[in-house]
């Protein structure tokens, strides 16, 4: 058995699976249920959702490069359906490359866990549509526990 440190993760895949784990870890310790890979009424997906106790939702979109930073500006279709708007990136990720913008908050995240670095400004969901998301995410939550209970269902 060795004492060296655990080799990080390298490659995109391994990048994503740990920031996006550090990230929902994050919320979770935040007293917010926590989804990943949640789709929206558009069909788009975000990487991970957590909705608080009073019904505040918080999407983090997870970028693990440069490559997949610059190749994909989705990110913006999600602030619609979110009262907080984060990025979670690694520790080595070019922060100066993000969006300083105030509606954009900065996560820092590994395997282990994550840390705020730059809070988003939260913009408050319309009633109708925190309601859509809410039931969104219960409907979503439901049918994947019951997967796992039945996978024939």
């Amino acid at each position: 058995m060795s004492d060296a440190p655990p080799e990080l993760p390298d490659s995109v895949p391994e990048i994503t699976r740990a920031v996006t784990r550090g990230a929902a870890r994050l919320l979770n310790n935040l007293g917010q249920g926590v989804m990943t890979e949640f789709s929206l009424v558009t069909g788009r997906r975000v990487d991970v959702i957590g909705i608080d106790r009073a019904g505040h939702v918080t999407v983090i979109e997870v970028k693990a490069s440069v490559a997949d930073f610059k190749g994909d500006s989705k990110w913006t279709e999600y602030l619609e359906f979110c009262d907080s708007f984060y990025f979670a990136v690694a520790p080595d990720f070019p922060r100066e490359l993000l969006p300083e913008e105030a509606r954009c908050g900065l996560i820092i995240a590994d395997r282990f866990g994550a840390e705020i670095l730059r809070q988003a400004t939260p913009v408050k969901l319309p009633a109708a549509r925190r309601k859509a998301v809410t039931l969104r995410f219960a409907r979503t939550a439901t049918r994947r526990l019951q997967s796992l209970l039945d996978p024939l269902v």
